[in-house]
């Protein structure tokens, strides 16, 4: 080997050692880092803390939720079709959505939905002033029932009506919302006792006897002139007719002793369709007194309670009535009637300088509780009258999504599910099938 080959080989082998050792160097330097970064890396801490649960209030409002979905609730009156008479809804197309979502009244198809209301009995109401013009009263009732009938008809999916309680049963389960109807004044019955049997068949399922002033029929709490000192002679026939065509009696708006003529005469028990405890409200003829819940217990009738808030709270009632008296007033001194022009302007002026008290939804509960204590549980349920009252529903009770506001009340005092079952929809529904079964039997 000469010296260039050599020196060659001699720079060839120490630019591999060279590569080598750079090598080690970056390997070693690898393994290094590796062992510096598991050193400094703490280990992945997992979370296992278990996020916060429902609180007892939130899952006792699920709870009330939940019922007011699986029972049948039931509502012995709501004023829809006399609202829509007067707001000159017709049954054509572009009127026919109001039913189903409005942003006006207290009742519409998604705001039922919404609070579980199932069997809304459908009012329909005849003012006391169409008693002044014979026939007038019947025609109004024939046109509000082909009101309700042409809504369901127009609605074939969400609504269909109930002329028994157990249409009513087979219409929850197809998930639609039944209306059964109520005829609140018996002045629609003229001086005809065959109109009683009319009704039954048009779908009438209860009649309140009369509203604000005496009528054929019986005296009104609302008149004081007492015509009849209680039912009529008349009266005590249409009475026995509707037990024997099966037409539930209401004894709403009745005078005192209206009532007990009935309570003394009747067959079957009987409803109170929207009425409340007089002893929230001192002297409210309008409502029921002690011994006349007892008694409607006793007989085994059912009190369905008002939730407007003059008629469960007495000192709402007052400040409300002290108002009007003064709004009256107003109007009187400026010469204007009630619907007058310039009317709305005072009143509407008045309202917003004196704005006016609201129950709760705590003292419709106070109400339950009280017809519970002096008749039993399985003589009370729901008679809102929404669309009826007017600006005085209670706080928590606005319009009909919000039944479950009730029921979570009453699950706080220490109500059954059994016992919220019978509220909702049993005790009526007892009554309801008992009047259908005598007459049947008849």
């Amino acid at each position: 080997m000469n010296v260039s080959t050599f020196v060659k080989a001699k720079v060839l082998t120490m630019h591999k050692l060279l590569i080598c050792t750079i090598a080690l160097i970056v390997l070693q330097a690898c393994k290094t880092k590796e062992i510096i970064s598991t050193v400094e890396q703490p280990a992945q801490v997992i979370d296992t803390t278990i996020p916060p649960g429902p609180t007892e209030d939130e899952m006792l409002r699920a709870k009330a939720d939940s019922l007011a979905h699986s029972y049948i609730i039931t509502d012995g009156h709501i004023d829809l079709p006399y609202r829509l008479k007067i707001s000159n809804f017709r049954l054509e197309k572009e009127y026919l959505g109001i039913p189903i979502e409005t942003e006006k009244g207290d009742f519409d198809y998604v705001r039922a939905k919404k609070g579980g209301l199932d069997a809304p009995f459908m009012s329909i109401y005849l003012p006391a002033e169409k008693q002044l013009t014979p026939g007038a009263s019947k025609d109004l009732a024939d046109t509000l029932i082909n009101m309700v009938t042409g809504i369901a008809a127009a609605h074939p999916d969400k609504f269909g009506v109930a002329y028994t309680a157990n249409d009513a049963e087979q219409l929850f389960k197809e998930g639609k919302i039944a209306l059964p109807m109520g005829m609140e004044n018996g002045s629609g019955i003229e001086d005809d006792l065959d109109n009683v049997e009319y009704f039954n068949n048009r779908g009438i399922s209860y009649i309140t006897l009369t509203h604000s002033k005496d009528n054929l029929i019986c005296d009104s709490s609302y008149d004081t002139t007492g015509t009849h000192q209680g039912l009529s002679n008349f009266g005590e026939l249409v009475v026995k007719e509707m037990n024997r065509v099966g037409i539930m009696v209401d004894i709403s708006h009745v005078s005192d002793n209206a009532f007990y003529d009935v309570m003394e005469l009747t067959d079957v028990p009987v409803i109170a369709s929207h009425s409340s405890a007089r002893k929230f409200v001192p002297g409210f003829e309008r409502n029921m007194d002690d011994d006349m819940i007892r008694l409607m217990g006793q007989k085994g009738g059912v009190i369905m309670i008002n939730f407007g808030s003059t008629f469960i709270d007495g000192e709402v009632a007052d400040q409300r009535n002290g108002q009007r008296d003064k709004m009256a007033k107003l109007l009187e001194d400026a010469g204007i009637k009630y619907g007058e022009p310039g009317a709305d302007e005072i009143i509407e002026k008045f309202q917003k300088m004196n704005p006016s008290l609201f129950a709760d939804v705590e003292k419709v509960a106070d109400h339950i509780d009280l017809v519970v204590e002096l008749a039993g549980v399985d003589h009370v349920g729901f008679g809102s009258d929404y669309d009826g009252v007017g600006d005085s529903l209670p706080t928590g009770l606005k319009d009909v999504s919000t039944y479950p506001n009730l029921i979570y009340v009453l699950l706080q005092r220490g109500y059954s599910d059994e016992d919220i079952e019978k509220i909702c929809y049993k005790n009526l529904w007892r009554v309801w099938k008992e009047v259908d079964r005598v007459a049947e039997s008849d």
